[in-house]
């Protein structure tokens, strides 16, 4: 189901929700092995406390949990901003605004939602952003310094969220072309229900 939730500036939000299984999600949408070979080839491989390599079999972090509630957020951008030609910064900066923003206000309403739901935990839209970049713990072999925020992604764990957003928000995901911006940007989290 999607609602929309009103306008932003140069953008409005609408919000999809559905809750599945998580045993019919992990057979559905998880490819750990494909996903880990991604996750290779980005930068954040081994940097980062929620990215992996992880010292836990993912498969069964998955199966501690009986159902996934999943939220996408489709930021539509506004005509104005998407026919703007934008260089590579001026992308990364109307990312930085837009995404950001509404990852960290959605992350703030999963974190309430833990509370609510004892054993419960939530997955962050995308790569954990609480350090800035190249300062996670993990590069010097500490523990995390905000493990109370610090939250895996979908893909991290061997999501799909091109599928999931297909199959589950009924959605597509769109993505920037040389100097334009996209018409909707997708955020998809969630939380891990016992």
């Amino acid at each position: 189901m999607c609602t929309e939730e009103g306008k932003e500036q140069g953008y409005t939000v609408e919000r999809c929700e559905t809750t599945v299984p998580v045993k019919e999600y992990v057979e559905q949408c998880v490819d750990v092995a494909a996903f880990l070979e991604c996750c290779r080839q980005c930068g954040n491989y081994d940097q980062t406390w929620a990215c992996p390599s992880f010292d836990f079999d993912v498969i069964q972090y998955w199966e501690k949990y009986r159902s996934f509630h999943i939220i996408g957020l489709k930021l539509r951008l506004s005509e104005k901003l998407r026919q703007k030609e934008l260089t590579k910064e001026e992308q990364e900066e109307v990312i930085s605004q837009i995404l950001w923003k509404e990852k960290a206000k959605l992350s703030e309403e999963l974190f309430a939602e833990e509370k609510k739901y004892p054993g419960s935990i939530s997955l962050s839209a995308g790569s954990c952003q609480n350090c800035r970049k190249g300062t996670c713990t993990r590069l010097e072999g500490k523990p995390c310094r905000f493990p109370e925020k610090m939250r895996y992604s979908i893909e991290a764990l061997g999501g799909n969220v091109g599928l999931t957003v297909t199959k589950y928000l009924k959605q597509e995901l769109e993505w920037i072309q040389e100097g334009r911006l996209p018409e909707h940007f997708m955020l998809v989290s969630g939380l891990l229900l016992p």
